[in-house]
Parts: structure tokens; sequence; C-alpha cells
């Protein structure tokens, strides 16, 4: 028993002295237990609503009111004509635009069978669904506290769902995939590759070289960005040919925003190959700085509308968040780039940054 006690206290010795093991087994934890508790939250709020009141009486501005209320759905916009509904749904403004017709008030107050539409950005198929549920009851239940009879509901919805009528999950799950795939190919290669010449000795004959710390980031970097970038349009075409993932826009706004997405992804890669001295911590920073982010914070599979504020904050930093609104806005709505102008902006600056920080520590390391 003596000796199992000296052993364990050198071994917490150790440790403590092993400071990354210690982030790894107290930090985690705590990290994934808040990043999903919070995160995992399959109530949606804040969608982002337009209406478009052709009526303008007290019925209709009662409806909008019970709308607001709700708490479900945010005010963002009135809207002339399905012109604009168009345009902002293009850039993700909108999630939903209500239609109140002329002369809903008067219809309804004399109780013949009133209609409402509602037009929903269906390029998330689950959230889609959700809209009209809610969209339905709010409806209802406005109807009812205005005839004071739940029976008596002489308002009908007619929904309409853009880019995805049939409300088909494949159509808003493989464009995340093809984001999620290629942001992990692009870091854990050019993370791993790196640290594998640190590893064997390699990293410092490259380094003894006259090149500068910029030409060096660039020359590992091109190579990777043709094999990512062959990777993921691979991954297109096979989506297209499996799933019948719809080609709606530019091929080349596709390949331009799949190029800026995979040039942040490497440089990624590069500043976690400055920071990693193994291959195994840097393939487990690369996981949890692409696998988890890209997975719950970018709006992959959950709004990023209905998380708190300070994780709604945090994928601000996500480059998937951008690349999944122009990936969905060119391939399931045919929009255009200067439509998607603030999401590709997003892109640049997040792979001006990373590249240059990997240039810098390379520069300090081996300055």
């Amino acid at each position: 028993m003596r000796k199992s006690l000296a052993v364990g206290r050198k071994e917490l010795r150790q440790i403590w002295r092993d400071r990354r093991t210690l982030v790894i087994v107290l930090f985690v934890p705590v990290f994934l237990l808040v990043l999903y508790g919070y995160a995992l939250n399959f109530d949606i709020r804040d969608i982002a609503l337009g209406v478009q009141d052709r009526d303008g009486s007290v019925e209709s501005r009662a409806l909008v009111s019970a709308f607001v209320r709700s708490g479900y759905f945010k005010f963002v916009s009135r809207l002339d004509g399905e012109g604009e509904i168009e345009q902002l749904m293009d850039r993700g403004t909108l999630r939903a635009a209500l239609v109140i017709p002329e002369q809903y008030g008067e219809r309804f107050r004399t109780g013949h069978a009133a209609s409402v539409q509602v037009i929903v950005n269906g390029d998330n198929a689950s959230t889609g669904a959700t809209i009209v549920g809610y969209v339905t009851r709010i409806v209802r239940e406005a109807a009812a506290g205005v005839t004071r009879s739940p029976l008596a509901v002489p308002v009908r919805v007619e929904p309409r769902i853009w880019y995805n009528p049939e409300l088909r999950s494949t159509l808003f799950l493989v464009p995340g995939l093809i984001a999620f795939i290629a942001m992990i190919v692009g870091v854990t290669s050019t993370a791993l590759s790196i640290v594998r010449e640190k590893e064997t000795g390699t990293m410092e004959q490259v380094r003894m070289a006259p090149i500068g710390s910029v030409s060096f980031v660039i020359g590992k970097t091109i190579p990777y960005l043709f094999l990512s970038f062959a990777s993921s349009i691979f991954i297109v075409f096979m989506s297209m040919a499996l799933f019948d993932l719809p080609m709606r826009g530019s091929w080349w706004a596709l390949v331009a925003a799949i190029v800026l997405f995979l040039a942040g992804a490497l440089g990624t890669g590069l500043l976690i190959s400055t920071i990693a001295e193994t291959q195994l911590i840097a393939f487990m920073m690369g996981l949890l700085l692409t696998f988890l982010p890209t997975f719950i914070l970018s709006g992959f599979i959950f709004p990023i509308s209905s998380m708190p504020w300070a994780l709604q904050v945090i994928t601000l930093a996500v480059p998937a968040r951008y690349f999944l609104v122009v990936l969905r806005g060119i391939v399931l709505k045919g929009a255009t780039l200067p439509a998607l102008a603030t999401p590709i902006l997003a892109l640049v600056i997040y792979a001006v940054i990373v590249l240059g920080l990997a240039s810098i520590r390379l520069a300090r390391r081996h300055g």
C-alpha cells in the first residue's frame, strides 16, 4: 500500500507539471458541457420575420402584434412585394414573410373565411417545418382570441416553402456536411504535415534555406489547397449524384467560395502546427477547433438565433457559419456573390487573419 501511495504521489506531481493533461482532463469536459448544454436547443426563437400588410386594418395589425408577442418571431422589415422578399431571403435577412391580403379585416369581422400567406425559407428543412407550425398556431390563437371561441376560426394559413418545397432534410444537411468535411480535411492535413516534419527533424533543414516565413506559408499551403479543393469538388459532385443536391447558382461563385473557405481552413492548420509539438496534439487541437465549432456553432444543425447571446458572439469566429450561408445561397437559392457580400467578406477576413498569425509565429520561432 505504501508503495502504491508513493507511485500515486509521483504521478500527481507529474500530472501537475504536464499542464496540457490538466487542461484536457479538467477544462475540456466543462467546455463540452457548457457548449452542448446551451447550443443543443431545439426551440427556435428570434425568427427574422418580414410583413407585407396589404390591408392595414386593426385586425391585421393585431395579427402582426401576436407574432411579435409570441417570442418566436422578430420583426425586421415591412415589405412592399415578392421581389423584396426574395432579395432579403437570398441575403439571409429573412427566414419568413407574412403576407396579409386586402380586405382581411373586413372578411374577419363579417365572419367570412379569410386567409394569410406565409413564405418560408426552406433551406433549413427542420426549421422551415417548425416555422409553419408556429405560424399556424399563432394565427389560430389570434383568431380565437378575437372571436372568443376556439372553434370559430375564420382564418386559414397558406404556406409557401421556397428553395426546398418538399422540406427534404438532405438538401439542408448535405451542404453542412460539405463544409464539415472540407474544414476537417483542410485543417488536419496542413497541421499534421508540418508537425510530422518537426518530429522527424526535417523542419529545421527546410527553415535553414533562404526563404521568408510568408513564402514558406504560401509554399506549404498551395499543394494542400489544390488537394482539398479537388476533394471538396468531388464531394459536391457526389452529393449531386447521390442526394440530388441542386445547383441553381454559378459554378464560378461556388469555386470562389470554396477556395476562400479552404484558405482559412489551411491557415488554421498552419497556426495549429506552430503551437503543437506532436502529431497527436495537433490532431486533438484540430478536432477541437474544427469538429465542435463546425458541427455545433455554425448553424449546421442548430439555428444560431436560438443560442444564448454569449455563444452567438463566439459563432462570429467560426468560418463555417459564413461558408454555409454562401454555399446554401449559391446551391439552393441561386444567389449571386454580391448578394452574399457580407459572409464572403467574413471568409476573406478570417483567411487573412489566420494566415497572417501563422506567418508571424513561424517568423518568431525560426527568426
